[in-house]
């Protein structure tokens, strides 16, 4: 986790291993749900292991937001950093593995330690500039080239989700999405 966050931003060792020191170890079996809709989120999560999707349902449908595996932070981020009731689900999709901190001792680090606040404003920029890029790719892109972008970025996401869960995450039919994937390679 060490490397993942200085790749994100240098921080001094010692205010790291501070910090580092209030991340928990936490583990899940597959499909268990983390956060539910109307949960305020508590923790922020490190993955180490497994994979995760995060869903809204709407007319008891769900339509998938996004996929977290390793290395990657996961946990509902707006209903964590505003402390409000998240809107969305977060579920395992496999076992999975987790380093974990809480909302208020993630916040007396940032209070504490510029660094860290400075780690955690260039990680959520990293997030928003992903987000938009999405939202771009869903806007914009017929949906042949919104498969083959998610295919060249995330191959390995074919062998791990259920195609109903990527043809979501994908705003494509799931008819059509298996047509796409019988007719393109990945």
């Amino acid at each position: 986790m060490k490397t993942f966050l200085n790749q994100i931003h240098p921080v001094q060792d010692d205010i790291l291993e501070e910090y580092l020191s209030h991340w928990k170890p936490y583990e899940l079996s597959r499909k268990t749900i983390m956060t539910a809709e109307g949960e305020t989120e508590k923790y922020l999560y490190y993955v180490l292991e497994g994979v995760q999707k995060s869903y809204a349902l709407y007319n008891g449908k769900a339509h998938i937001m996004a996929f977290t595996y390793p290395p990657s932070f996961t946990g509902v981020p707006d209903s964590f950093y505003v402390q409000k009731p998240s809107k969305f689900f977060l579920e395992t999709i496999t076992d999975s593995k987790f380093l974990r901190i809480s909302f208020d001792k993630h916040m007396a680090m940032v209070d504490k330690h510029r660094e860290i606040e400075t780690l955690f404003r260039k990680a959520v920029e990293s997030f928003l500039f992903g987000l938009i890029q999405r939202h771009y790719e869903l806007m914009a892109l017929p949906m042949e080239e919104r498969f083959k972008t998610f295919a060249k970025r995330s191959p390995h996401m074919f062998h791990i989700a259920s195609q109903k869960d990527l043809a979501s995450y994908l705003k494509i039919d799931p008819t059509n999405f298996s047509k796409l994937l019988g007719n393109i390679k990945i």
